[in-house]
């Protein structure tokens, strides 16, 4: 039998406060966890939702006249205002800088309690800026707005990094809406501008190039949880491998690790066989997404099985975050299973 001893926390987690997830998760996966993140409570349950209050507000963005909304959430698109000009666009605080800050002292608490371990790492999570600005914005305008949304993340970046010091953070880029449009399949939820992998792979390279040498940094590769369900599965990993491979080769910063879904109807050797191809550095640990609460522990085993065919070494997750359409009893449940699946390390000595 396979045996994992790494565990990672993707994002949400779905319990009440940031205090109540490092207690919580803490005890329950102890040495498994090399990073802890807060759990994303409160409005940052919804994802990027979080951040349409940020745009609405915006004296330079408007409802699009046209009435379009999007899809999944109902929530008006945006577009630029009357009599904006070109270039004029900016966007100020986002709000994840000033939730990053107040949650580590929540970590800190939990570490000098001892319900946290002491080498791990307080875990921010971001959405791609694309993410955020594909989702809610028309497509006439992204050209103008996403660079100016892009530069206001990376100031909260900038300022994250100014705040938590070096050796306890770990920053992590959600990548979904990008990975949607870079799989290929049919949709109509995004729009198609300026989105060739070549230039999703620019973006990438962008918003990693500012971020400390000594900030560990990490990938989760998403295919959506909105309702708890995917926007679409991925037929196979190969859009996935083919991503990550991607993002090791552009980005300058060295990859602590990269997380990939693996969807219920497609966990079979047909799904995994493509992840012979991963192109990682050494020191990059892969975090597969095998953990469903729908069949339990028994249920991980049998993928850890068959990863393990065409992967020789790999964390566990689950494929998305646990907040969104999860009630706390549910929560309790998939960590029992990341615990009962994984074995804790040897102690070091």
């Amino acid at each position: 039998m396979t045996q994992c001893h790494h565990v990672h926390l993707v994002g949400s987690v779905g319990l009440d406060t940031a205090e109540d997830v490092f207690s919580r998760v803490g005890r329950a996966l102890g040495r498994r966890l090399d990073r802890v993140p807060d759990g994303e409570p409160g409005p940052r349950r919804l994802w990027v939702s979080f951040q349409y209050p940020f745009l609405r507000a915006s004296p330079f963005l408007r409802p699009d006249p046209s009435g379009a909304t999007r899809k999944t959430s109902g929530l008006p698109l945006l577009c630029l205002g009357e009599e904006v000009k070109r270039g004029e666009v900016r966007f100020g605080e986002l709000g994840y800088a000033r939730e990053a800050r107040a949650s580590y002292q929540d970590f800190l608490a939990a570490r000098e309690r001892g319900d946290i371990q002491p080498r791990a790492r307080f875990q921010v999570c971001l959405p791609t800026p694309m993410s955020v600005i594909y989702a809610f914005c028309t497509a006439r305008d992204i050209t103008e707005i996403e660079p100016a949304y892009e530069a206001a993340m990376l100031r909260e970046v900038e300022t994250i990094c100014r705040h938590i010091p070096h050796r306890d953070l770990c920053l992590q880029w959600d990548v979904c809406h990008d990975m949607i449009v870079w799989d290929g399949q049919p949709q109509d939820q995004f729009p198609l501008i300026n989105a060739s992998k070549a230039e999703i792979a620019a973006r990438f390279a962008r918003i990693c190039a500012s971020i400390p040498s000594d900030v560990e940094l990490g990938f989760h590769l998403c295919y959506g949880d909105f309702g708890g369900k995917h926007f679409f599965d991925p037929v196979t990993a190969r859009h996935l491998v083919e991503i990550a491979n991607c993002i090791a080769a552009t980005v300058g910063h060295e990859i602590a690790y990269i997380h990939v879904p693996v969807p219920l109807p497609r966990a079979n050797d047909e799904y995994f066989a493509p992840m012979r191809d991963f192109k990682l550095a050494p020191g990059t640990r892969l975090y597969l997404g095998l953990i469903h609460a729908a069949d339990g522990a028994d249920g991980a085993r049998r993928r850890i099985e068959l990863a393990s065919k065409y992967v020789p070494e790999f964390g566990i997750a689950t494929e998305c975050g646990f907040a969104r359409a999860r009630k706390p009893d549910l929560v309790e449940r998939i960590l029992g299973i990341h615990a009962e699946v994984a074995a804790e390390p040897p102690q070091a000595t």
